[in-house]
């Protein structure tokens, strides 16, 4: 059973907020940095519709194909790196 706590994600109480900068502190002692990136919701039609527009029109094209296979040739110099 996993225990859930409610969270105030609008919470920007000092305590709350200096909990998270000595969080950082510590992940970045431990020589990790934080990264945040946005990915396509795949949940929205709109987006799906797009990828499947920008997929069909690199389909079959030579400069798709030259990037594959570039991408298999980096994979094949050390297969170990990729499993």
């Amino acid at each position: 059973m996993v225990a859930r706590y409610p969270v105030d994600v609008n919470d920007l109480s000092p305590a709350r907020t200096d909990k998270f900068r000595r969080y950082r502190a510590r992940k970045k002692a431990e020589g990790l940095r934080e990264v945040r990136m946005w990915v396509p919701d795949l949940r929205n039609p709109d987006v799906r519709a797009r990828l499947q527009r920008e997929a069909e029109a690199l389909a079959g094209a030579k400069s798709e194909q030259d990037a594959l296979d570039w991408i298999e040739q980096v994979m094949a110099d050390d297969p170990e790196l990729y499993r």
